[in-house]
């Protein structure tokens, strides 16, 4: 028995997997000088998990309507899983960060202030 989903919230999450895609991938390009084909250059470089990770969770969409089954990875009247959420947010950030030129930078621990002062002493340092 299929789930009751607001075809709002398709469309809306639809409509952010295909944004994210158009930028991921361009169209073809013929040298008019050689008359090659080229493939186009993506203004992002996705990775091929998640150009999958679009098409998939697009193709889901369409036919179902919602791109999970399993209730208890989310609530029943959303589109995307929680996981799902939060994977296409991250892949968001990333489209955001090529877009201003920017490298994104990973996860990092925060260091105690003050570290710096009780980091061990070299061994070849001399006091």
């Amino acid at each position: 028995m299929p789930r009751e989903i607001d075809a709002k919230k398709t469309r809306k999450a639809q409509r952010l997997i295909r944004k994210l895609a158009v930028k991921g991938s361009a169209p073809e390009a013929i040298d008019p000088e050689t008359g090659e084909v080229k493939p186009g250059e993506g203004a992002v470089d996705y990775s091929p998990w998640e150009n999958e990770f679009l098409t998939e969770v697009d193709q889901r969409l369409e036919k179902y309507g919602s791109a999970f089954a399993n209730l208890s990875k989310g609530r029943k009247d959303e589109a995307l899983s929680t996981l799902q959420t939060v994977k296409l947010k991250e892949i968001a950030a990333k489209a955001r960060a090529t877009k201003l030129g920017k490298k994104r930078k990973g996860l990092t621990t925060k260091k105690p202030l003050g570290w710096k002062k009780w980091a061990r002493p070299s061994p070849d340092r001399e006091d």
